[in-house]
């Protein structure tokens, strides 16, 4: 069998010989491509498309801010703070009135994780304050509508502190459940 020349070329593996094939028909095949996005700016050669309208959103009705009382005022509550099965250790609800303040404190709590819930109903926001001792847990300027629910967990034998302040009349809710 004849046997080839050495000369000082190395030779190429088939397989690596492939791969460079490969790689290079890839190359060139790609090398038309690019990458088109669109930016929000219509070129000379596109068309401009006809605005589309849509039906306006409704504007909530500022009622459903002012505050209730009496039977209005379970009901909100009842919607506010839903029962989510949790063991609740404390809750309240009630009416502020313009620059009025509530407080008022937990019993004992045994140690755990807790959910506090915090809602309110005033066409302006309601400060909810938390704490036990000098920890201060919540500290929330809530928009009303909306409700809060803040996760914690307490040592056994914590007393919270529970402060509601409104510069408007306002309703607030509040409940402390162990989850």
């Amino acid at each position: 069998m004849p046997t080839l020349p050495t000369s000082g070329v190395p030779r190429i593996p088939a397989v690596c010989a492939a791969a460079i094939v490969l790689g290079l028909a890839l190359g060139t095949g790609l090398a038309g491509c690019a990458y088109e996005y669109d930016d929000g700016f219509a070129t000379a050669t596109e068309p401009t498309a006809a605005p589309t309208f849509t039906d306006a959103a409704l504007t909530p009705d500022p009622r459903l801010n002012q505050p209730v009382s009496g039977a209005e005022l379970d009901a909100w509550a009842t919607e506010a703070l839903p029962d989510t099965g949790e063991q609740v250790f404390h809750t309240n609800y009630g009416v502020l009135a313009a620059g009025e303040d509530h407080e008022e404190n937990t019993a004992s709590l045994p140690a755990g994780s807790y959910a506090l819930t915090l809602a309110c109903r005033s066409p302006r926001r309601v400060s909810f304050s938390i704490s036990h001792g000098d920890i201060e847990l919540v500290d929330l300027n809530l928009r009303c509508g909306t409700s809060r629910v803040n996760v914690v967990y307490l040592p056994d034998g914590v007393v919270l502190q529970i402060k509601v302040e409104a510069r408007r009349g306002a309703n607030f809710a509040y409940r402390v459940g162990r989850i």
